[in-house]
């Protein structure tokens, strides 16, 4: 992490709550100092990066740093929600990084073309998925340079 911030702002758009909780305990197990939220789908994550409805407080739900966005939810999936996302001029900043089981050449090819900034298949084990973290962490927060909130 670049030493004048001090956490980065994690959300996790992801229908599945096991997935949730393992995503969060790999997240805990980094060293990374952040603060993590979630949301269960592509309106949800609308809704908070909009600040409407039970997200309306900007104190309370911040911009987040960084997306880790699954793309089989409920309402509107990831791919939905992404080519919004990357759509509006004062989101399409915000790194979005695909985290889902799929593996299907035509879901890689389509969120790169909708602006991804990543894909990644989810790990099957949570050693697998907290080195994924771990990498993400290293990659997102260590070595790249990303835009002020």
């Amino acid at each position: 992490m670049k030493d004048n911030e001090s956490s980065i702002v994690i959300l996790l758009a992801e229908d599945d709550p096991d997935d949730r909780l393992m995503t969060q305990e790999a997240l805990e197990e980094s060293s990374m100092p952040h603060k993590f939220f979630y949301v269960e789908d592509g309106i949800e994550l609308l809704d908070y990066l909009y600040n409407r409805g039970r997200f309306n407080n900007s104190q309370e739900y911040p911009r987040p740093g960084i997306i880790l966005l699954d793309l089989n939810m409920p309402r509107k999936d990831g791919r939905e929600a992404l080519l919004e996302i990357k759509k509006d001029p004062k989101l399409k900043s915000i790194p979005v990084v695909i985290l889902t089981t799929s593996k299907a050449e035509e879901d890689i090819i389509k969120t790169y073309d909708y602006g991804a900034n990543s894909f990644i298949t989810k790990p099957v084990t949570f050693d697998g998925l907290v080195n994924v973290v771990k990498l993400l962490e290293t990659y997102w927060f260590n070595l790249v340079s990303l835009p002020k909130s």
